[in-house]
């Protein structure tokens, strides 16, 4: 039980963030961050880059992306690609743990 009252005027907390918010949360370079966009890597719906909303979930996509890229010192393309080949694993082995029986 919350101990804050909760006021019914207040708008909800928007799950999209903004260009700016995203780039403090994740720490990529924007030049980066525009060139993911354009690689069709981060959906965006088509907007500008600087006037688009992200998701939550691509925070630890690219972050995990960077990490990737550094470690490896990979070009951004050849990280993009693992890091879809490890979201991939990890779908298929949700899948067989849930055929098996062992429901997250």
């Amino acid at each position: 039980m919350s101990m804050i009252k909760k006021i019914s005027t207040l708008p909800t907390r928007s799950p999209a963030l903004a260009w700016a918010e995203f780039i403090e949360l994740t720490g990529i370079e924007p030049d980066r961050l525009r060139e993911l966009v354009s690689l069709g890597w981060i959906d965006v719906g088509g907007m500008e880059p600087e006037r688009c909303l992200f998701r939550d979930a691509d925070i630890y996509r690219v972050r995990k992306l960077e990490r990737i890229c550094c470690d490896f010192e990979l070009p951004v393309v050849g990280g993009t690609i693992i890091v879809d080949l490890l979201e991939r694993i990890d779908a298929l082995e949700r899948q067989v743990r849930a055929l098996h029986g062992f429901e997250e």
